[in-house]
């Protein structure tokens, strides 16, 4: 298969490049007769190949010029060929590990490199966004995109009235849309990061690459524990010296309770009452855990406050391993690790609770990180792989649909092996972007 595409192609090593069984692709890292090291991938399903379709679109835009000014590599399109309806894509191997959120904010030079790399996408020029014919969205229609979603989540009649009228508020909010439109990768998280030693090596699953909200990239990274989360985010306003608008901490954050209500549509759209379960208790969880509090608020006069210490131990809550996962995210690999949700426990959701419930910065970066349940980071059976400096041919535009990211499951090269299929057994944190 895979030297149908790629001609000449000599394979002299394979191993599956997989973390289970339950990702949106079939993946396998191949060593060729001069010592490169390539992956190739087919989706398992109509998602992941929708996904994989935007996402050489997007490799296909990431031109030689634009990938200079960015600090870490980004995978080559090598070659591709049909198979049993689809399509097999071989792409060049990113090496770096993977790690979770806290594990990428634990330590301040690894923080400092996180945050560094996500203001390089923002600074990126915006133009060749619009010449690739990628998505371009003005601070109002992302504003619009936030209330739709809050809206298809409240018609489902499962949206606690607390965090409607919380949504609404922030929605409302003029001032916390007050942005200049950046280029996004629009499925980062901390599942998009490769990392070796302290220095972020690698970004890959970009079939959302955009122009729109930078705060949308950086939910993930608000609600990390890591004891130098906040060196990461001062390295990223650094960075974008004086190009980030003082609202980007707060509407990330509601980006990132919005994740439980794409989780809530994707449960709601896909019939999984599992999963539907999950996000009622996940919304239910955010209501209790910070009614009695008060802090800042996350617009104005928007009453009791969500800190982020109760939205990471809310994303504590849900579980793992829980539901197959296939989220969209077009170079990963195979189950959605939900970003470590664990299930809500067993206390009893305060009921009618109304009140709206605003966010709270001031405990973020304080906690200590979790114990590490990431993944080892070498992938079984093969040698650890050098840098490539080979570059890859055009990428076939394929359909430019846009899907969900998916994430390698090989600790070590998150998303470049079988990944999570658009929209296909998510967890909150990774929730198709456009439900």
């Amino acid at each position: 298969m895979a030297t149908a595409a790629v001609p000449g192609l000599e394979v002299r090593a394979a191993a599956p490049h997989t973390r289970g069984a339950q990702g949106g692709f079939d993946a396998v890292l191949l060593r060729d007769a001069d010592g490169r090291h390539l992956v190739i991938r087919v989706p398992r399903s109509q998602a992941a190949e929708t996904e994989q379709s935007a996402d050489l679109v997007a490799l296909r835009a990431l031109t030689p010029g634009i990938r200079s000014r960015l600090p870490f590599d980004v995978p080559d399109f090598v070659g591709q060929a049909p198979i049993d309806g689809t399509r097999a894509v071989v792409t060049e191997y990113v090496p770096g590990d993977a790690r979770s959120a806290d594990e990428l904010t634990a330590e301040s030079r690894l923080a400092e490199s996180v945050g560094l790399a996500v203001a390089a996408i923002h600074a990126l020029p915006s133009g060749f966004v619009a010449d690739a014919g990628l998505p371009r969205r003005s601070a109002a229609e992302c504003r619009d995109d936030a209330i739709a979603l809050i809206g298809r989540a409240a018609d489902t009649g499962r949206l606690p009235a607390a965090l409607l009228r919380r949504w609404e508020q922030a929605a409302d909010d003029a001032a916390l849309w007050r942005f200049e439109p950046t280029v996004v990768n629009g499925s980062l998280s901390a599942d998009s990061i490769l990392v070796a030693g302290e220095h972020v090596t690698g970004i890959i699953g970009w079939s959302q690459l955009a122009v729109g909200d930078p705060a949308q990239d950086l939910h993930w990274l608000l609600t990390s524990r890591g004891a130098a989360a906040d060196r990461a985010l001062e390295a990223y306003l650094v960075a974008r010296d004086g190009g980030a608008d003082e609202h980007l901490p707060r509407r990330a954050l509601l980006h990132a309770e919005l994740e439980l209500a794409r989780w809530l549509l994707h449960g709601v759209d896909t019939h999984d009452d599992t999963i539907i379960a999950d996000a009622v208790g996940l919304l239910d969880g955010l209501v209790s855990s910070v009614h009695d509090q008060s802090s800042e608020p996350l617009a104005a006069e928007t009453g009791p406050i969500l800190t982020v210490g109760d939205v990471e131990r809310l994303l504590d809550e849900t579980p793992r391993d829980h539901v197959p996962r296939e989220a969209g995210g077009a170079l990963l690999t195979d189950a959605y690790d939900f970003s470590d949700l664990q299930r809500v426990g067993d206390e009893a959701p305060v009921g009618d609770l109304t009140a709206p419930i605003p966010l709270d910065l001031s405990d973020w970066g304080d906690a200590a990180p979790r114990d590490g349940d990431a993944p080892p980071g070498a992938v079984t059976g093969a040698d650890d792989p050098a840098r490539s400096e080979d570059a890859g041919g055009d990428a076939d535009r394929g359909d430019a649909a846009t899907g969900d990211r998916d994430r390698d499951a090989t600790g070590g090269s998150a998303r470049q092996g079988d990944g999570r299929a658009s929209g296909e057994g998510r967890g909150p944190s990774a929730a198709a972007s456009g439900s």
